[in-house]
């Protein structure tokens, strides 16, 4: 009897000591290409979906307009294209980060264009927190919360028709132009000891 109650004080001691050493030697995966921790979805999506279920806003404060849909386009280019897409241009930076960005323009499941099916409510909750070890960041202190409502509801309405001012801002590929080594300004020498 005494065997058996030291082994299993022994196990209860050895996992969490096991378990501490498996993570200081940097063996999770952390790297993109890493597959995933078994149950990893599930752990970090069933309380990411109860908490944006019990905060997220119930009611939506402005109209699907024509001015709110041109505007909530024009900030989801500047903010949000880079990692989301933009209409029939997903982002080849969303497809290589983890968890794989969702691309907003694009159907997927159903016929559904981006996150059109969900409430206005949870986009907003989403622009506005950010999600954690996503590379979602919170919204709330660049935007204001007129501009979040703007974008949360485009999103809610990917799926119609949009006006066509909207339409070119998604349209439009995206352009980073890369400063050419001559039009850099030159840096100082570095000092020799």
């Amino acid at each position: 009897m005494f065997r058996l109650l030291f082994g299993i004080i022994i196990g209860i001691l050895l996992c969490p000591i096991l378990g501490y050493l498996w993570f200081t030697r940097g063996n999770p995966p952390v790297a993109v290409a890493d597959p995933p921790l078994p149950f990893e979805r599930q752990i970090t999506h069933i309380p990411l979906h109860a908490r944006i279920h019990r905060d997220m806003p119930k009611t939506v404060p402005i109209q699907a307009t024509a001015d709110n849909l041109i505007a909530g386009a024009q900030i989801y280019r500047e903010e949000c294209a880079f990692c989301h897409g933009i209409y029939a241009n997903p982002s080849a930076v969303g497809a290589n980060m983890f968890p794989h960005v969702p691309q907003l323009w694009e159907k997927h499941h159903n016929d559904v264009v981006g996150v059109s099916d969900d409430p206005a409510g949870e986009t907003y909750w989403k622009v506005a927190n950010g999600i954690r070890l996503t590379g979602m960041p919170a919204y709330n202190r660049i935007l204001t919360e007129t501009q979040m409502w703007q974008v949360s509801v485009l999103l809610a309405n990917a799926d119609k028709p949009l006006p066509p001012e909207a339409l070119n801002f998604l349209k439009t590929p995206l352009s980073y132009e890369v400063p050419t080594t001559a039009s850099l300004p030159s840096m100082p020498p570095k000092p020799t000891r």
